[in-house]
This record gives structure tokens, sequence and C-alpha cells, in this order.
């Protein structure tokens, strides 16, 4: 059980492909032993200029990456999931082709590490400003090789994950149809609020209505009430208003005047 999950990791890893470049022969070939001691597929250059040839680097056009089955014997299509480059090299640098890759928008999502034999902070510092993942001294430790894996596993799920198609995308049409129903609720409604100023100006026709006069005889019979103190309720109120008027003039009657309602 144990030997099956080691080589199901062995297979997982060894579908890592790394480039390798570096002009000394023994640095080299001690990269390659480490690399391929991690289970990487390994294809190792001795300059830039033939790094960027195997990755199918076009100045012309960086946007179309152009790597053919020349490049190896296997005749199929190469597909690297790390650079790891030596800094000193004559030239091209390894800040010259990190700055070439990192430009091209076709090679720019590669992960470059930068190895030195020098420990100088500004130039450390100048190659992870300009997009190298990390900088190894020389001589290169299995440790160090250990700490590639989860750039190239980062990197491979972003080439994995598959394109958003047409039919993901919301369409245009739906998104008209539900605007033309919002507008039409909208529109709906209108009728409704406008129901509201009308209503007022009924009721202000209906306040602007003329009262009808009070025959002379009832404002005097009026005017001889007593006073109705502040303190009575409101039966005492209605009870002296009765007292004050005959039965014949609780309820008046106009004649020949029309009363509208």
């Amino acid at each position: 059980m144990g030997s099956s999950v080691a080589a199901m990791g062995m297979v997982s890893d060894s579908k890592f492909h790394v480039l390798a470049v570096d002009d000394s022969v023994i640095d080299r070939k001690l990269i390659e032993k480490l690399l391929k001691t991690s289970s990487y597929q390994v294809t190792t250059v001795d300059s830039g200029s033939k790094a960027l040839e195997f990755l199918g680097y076009d100045p012309g056009n960086s946007s179309i990456p152009s790597v053919s089955s020349n490049h190896h014997h296997h005749h199929q299509e190469v597909d690297v999931n790390l650079v790891i480059t030596d800094y000193c090299m004559p030239e091209m640098t390894g800040y010259d082709l990190l700055k070439k890759i990192k430009g091209s928008t076709a090679l720019r999502n590669i992960p470059v590490v930068i190895m030195s034999s020098e420990n100088v902070p500004a130039r450390i510092n100048r190659c992870l400003e300009e997009g190298a993942e990390e900088f190894f001294l020389k001589p290169v430790q299995l440790s160090d090789v250990n700490r590639l894996r989860p750039h190239m596993l980062k990197t491979k799920l972003k080439c994995d994950k598959p394109e958003r198609t047409t039919e993901d995308q919301p369409d245009s049409s739906q998104s008209q149809a539900l605007e033309q129903q919002q507008q039409r609720e909208q529109e709906q409604s209108r009728p409704l609020l406008q129901q509201i100023p009308t209503s007022l100006q009924d009721q202000d026709q209906i306040q602007s209505v003329p009262l009808l006069p009070t025959p002379p005889q009832e404002q005097e019979q009026l005017q001889l009430l007593p006073p109705t103190p502040p303190q009575q309720s409101n039966n005492n109120k209605r009870k002296a208003m009765e007292d004050g008027l005959s039965p014949d003039r609780t309820r008046p009657r106009y004649n020949g005047i029309t009363t509208m309602v």
C-alpha cells in the first residue's frame, strides 16, 4: 500500500518539467541530479539565449509561444513548469533572462528561480522585485529543490483551470428582459402615484365651495343662546342648543336652494 502511494507521488512530480540554465558544466550537472532525485523532468542548457529558444520566445511577437518538437527528441509539445538559472553568465545574465520571460505575455506565468555563488543583497532584491520566485545560494542543496514544488503546483493549477466559455457568461438578452420587466413594473405603479395629487385637488375643490348663508332670524336666535362654559361636557352643549331652538328649527330647511354633495 505504501509503495503504491509513493509511486503515485512520483508520477505526480514527474509531470513537472524544469528548465535548468547554467554555463558551468559542474553546476549544471549538480542541479540536474538534484532535480531528477526529486522526480522532475529536467532539460539543461548552457546559456540564456538557448533557454529562450527552447521556450519558443519570439521577440517580434511574444504573445504567441512558438515551442515546437524540434527542440527535443520525443516529438511532443514542451511544457516547462519552472526555469532555474544561474545569475552570472556570459552574453545574457540570469537577470536579463528573467526580465525577458516576465516581459513576455506567453511566458510570464512560468516561475523563475535565480542561483548565484555570491550573496549580494542588492542583486537578490533586484531579482525578487523583477518577479523571481526564489534566490538560491550555491551550492544548491536538496532542501532548496524541495521548495520548488509549491511554485510549480500553483502555476499548474492556473494552467489547468478551464477557461470561461460563452455559455458561462451572462446572456445579454436575459439582462435586457429583466430591465424591461422592471420598467413595466415602474410604469404600472405610476397611475397609483398620480391618483394621490388628484384626490388632493378634489379635496381643495370641495373646500373651495362657498358655504350657504345663514338666515338673519337664525343668526339672531343663535346670538341669544347663553355662552357655554369651557368645562361643560359635550352632552351639556347639545342640551343647551336644543333648549334654545324650537323643534321646528332643529333641522332648518331652505326652499329653493339646492345643496350639492
